[in-house]
């Protein structure tokens, strides 16, 4: 028979499963972001151990080990100083006539609505080593942003 005709099993015809993509560079966290990957561990642990079906427990297996790779990967990383912005620190900043204040924290605490962004962000990167009163280069255009105070981020 030939081989066109023949049909393993319908698993052959299924998107494969892949690991979730870990961001690229180190995995900077602050204290906070630290104790929200260890909280996010103990839940995905308990998950799978009460989990009884098969595929919905593939799924928070696979969770698991992306999140206990970020674990083990983690650098705790505090601000050194509030001169200049660098991961750890909270900016106030001018964009256009619009006034913002956000922090700069790892990859995996990053959250946008809470006015947190990723050190990996363009905007963090644009505003990385700029001190109080300095402006910025940011999206083509010259000197777009203004810092206007920086703090360090309390845990």
């Amino acid at each position: 028979m030939s081989v066109a005709f023949r049909r393993e099993s319908d698993d052959e015809h299924m998107e494969p499963k892949f690991e979730l993509p870990i961001p690229p560079g180190p995995n900077l966290v602050t204290a906070r972001g630290l104790a929200q990957l260890e909280a996010k561990l103990a839940e995905l642990e308990a998950a799978v151990v009460d989990q009884t079906e098969e595929e919905p427990r593939k799924k928070l297996q696979r969770e698991l080990r992306y999140w206990g790779t970020r674990k083990a990967t983690a650098i705790l990383t505090e601000a050194t100083s509030t001169d200049a912005v660098a991961f750890g620190t909270r900016v106030t900043f001018r964009l256009g006539d619009k006034t913002r204040t956000i922090a700069i924290v790892g990859d995996d605490e990053a959250d946008p609505t809470k006015d947190c962004i990723a050190f990996s962000a363009p905007l963090a990167r644009a505003m990385m080593e700029a001190e109080v009163g300095e402006k910025v280069d940011f999206n083509g255009r010259e000197e777009a942003v203004e810092i206007i105070a920086i703090e360090a981020i309390s845990a």
